[in-house]
């Protein structure tokens, strides 16, 4: 993923106006620019790493409920799934409380999908939830996995 910060190259350390008060429950325009801008990162991150025994996918996602997370898999296609928590209850920063805020304690919903391409042993996936991040590991099917061969250019 690219992430161009260029927008942050005149920022000498001062909110000036961009922090300040503009009566929206103490978010400037500095902080519904920053907003914006994140909101079309609506996905989670992810890497993904090859191993001899199988591919391991690593998801970061800090911060939600791992009881809500859905992994299934259907025509070959592993989804990964979570709803989001309730913007139920959710409440604006009062006078006392944030001067500034990036992100919330309510997280958006997200969906991943990925191919498996008849390469995984799809009865032995498993996942597991640590430290904000999913790590998903996808067993190699022997059968589809061959070792790469080498070709000698004459």
């Amino acid at each position: 993923m690219h992430y161009n910060q260029g927008f942050q190259g005149n920022y000498k350390g001062s909110c000036g106006s961009w922090g300040q008060h503009r009566g929206h429950g103490g978010k400037g325009q500095w902080a519904e620019m920053w907003k914006k801008r994140m909101s079309r990162f609506s996905q989670p991150p992810v890497n993904i790493e090859e191993t001899d025994s199988a591919y391991v996918i690593s998801l970061y996602a800090a911060g939600l409920d791992k009881s809500k997370v859905t992994l299934t898999v259907k025509d070959d296609v592993l989804r990964v799934a979570y709803p989001g928590t309730s913007q139920e209850g959710a409440s604006e920063p009062t006078q006392g409380g944030f001067t500034y805020q990036e992100y919330s304690v309510n997280q958006g919903g997200f969906e991943r999908q990925f191919h498996l391409n008849n390469k995984v042993l799809v009865d032995s996936i498993s996942a597991a939830y640590a430290d904000g991040i999913l790590k998903v590991t996808l067993p190699k099917n022997p059968a589809t996995n061959m070792p790469t061969q080498t070709i000698t250019v004459a």
